[in-house]
């Protein structure tokens, strides 16, 4: 006996009519454009302009060829380069080394419901809320040699025996970093917060159940379920130690101090500084850009490649 089927009618699709179309081109080409001039054109601009001599002065005829030099000059010949390099990766490592991990144990402990957490979440998230240029000055006043709040503790404030913070090549750059770190790990602290509070409480529970104490618990159940917020705040920790430029350069109060001397700070001389050198400062940029552009890249294929069929 042969059943006949009624096919079911096809749902036509809804014609989209020309304002729909033009709302549409609005929406996704707004933010295209925005992107593209804001981002990409001034990317690709200091690419160019770093195989370039150039001053600034005298408009777009006067720009010269220059090749590779730039680049020369930046790995062989300027004495600041590769302090500045050092300098960065050491204010990245303090990133990952300390300022994550301590944001990441407020996190856990403020995450528990002790008693207070509301207090305490504001005041280690206040440095985030304050602006750099305001933190440098807070910590100025506490690094000062004469009247600074260390000093003065530790009996160190006379002139026989002055402490200069900011001004001893050996201590600055420690210095810098714990205004740093003190605002880092608040915002760590907000980000992983946010993800421990997305945790399915079932997981906590079987682990529990299963006999695993606090510890095992967070390494092995909890932790890798925060893989999204480690790779966003893997991001940030690389943007905001490469990028570090405020905190030193008010410390600094203009000209970079010995010991400070720092990527952004390079890009920022010979740019916009006394002597002007765009190509040059360009092809810092591009070092910039490039050293960021590694340890990010890697570390995103390492997580999201896709698994090999076995």
């Amino acid at each position: 006996m042969v059943t006949a089927t009624r096919s079911r009618p096809r749902r036509r699709l809804r014609q989209l009519s020309r304002r729909d179309k033009l709302v549409a081109a609005l929406l996704l080409g707004i933010p295209v454009l925005a992107d593209v001039v804001f981002i990409w054109f001034p990317a690709l601009a200091s690419v160019a302009l770093s195989f370039t001599k150039w001053n600034g002065i005298g408009g777009l005829g006067q720009i010269q060829g220059y090749g590779v030099e730039n680049y020369r000059i930046a790995a062989s010949i300027d004495p600041q380069f590769w302090p500045a390099v050092e300098h960065n990766a050491i204010w990245l490592l303090v990133f990952v080394c300390f300022a994550t991990p301590l944001g990441m144990l407020f996190a856990v402990i403020i995450d528990r419901n002790i008693k207070g957490s509301r207090i305490y979440q504001s005041v280690l998230f206040l440095p985030v809320m304050l602006s750099l240029a305001l933190i440098g000055i807070i910590w100025e006043l506490i690094y000062s040699p004469n009247y600074g709040l260390i000093n003065t503790v530790i009996g160190h404030n006379h002139d026989s025996n002055l402490i200069n913070w900011l001004g001893n090549p050996k201590l600055n750059l420690w210095a810098v970093l714990v205004e740093a770190t003190w605002r880092q790990a608040g915002y760590v602290m907000v980000l992983y917060l946010a993800g421990l509070k997305a945790v399915d409480p079932a997981l906590r529970e079987a682990a529990l159940i299963d006999g695993a104490n606090a510890w095992q618990t967070f390494t092995r159940v909890v932790f890798p379920v925060l893989k999204p917020i480690n790779i966003v705040i893997l991001v940030v920790t690389v943007i905001e130690s490469l990028r570090a430029y405020d905190l030193v350069y008010i410390n600094s109060h203009g000209p970079v101090l010995p010991g400070l001397e720092m990527l952004s700070i390079l890009v920022t001389q010979n740019i916009v500084g006394e002597e002007t050198r765009i190509g040059y400062g360009s092809a810092l940029g591009v070092v910039l850009l490039v050293i960021s552009l590694v340890p990010i890249s890697i570390f995103l294929y390492q997580n999201f490649r896709r698994e090999e069929p076995v």
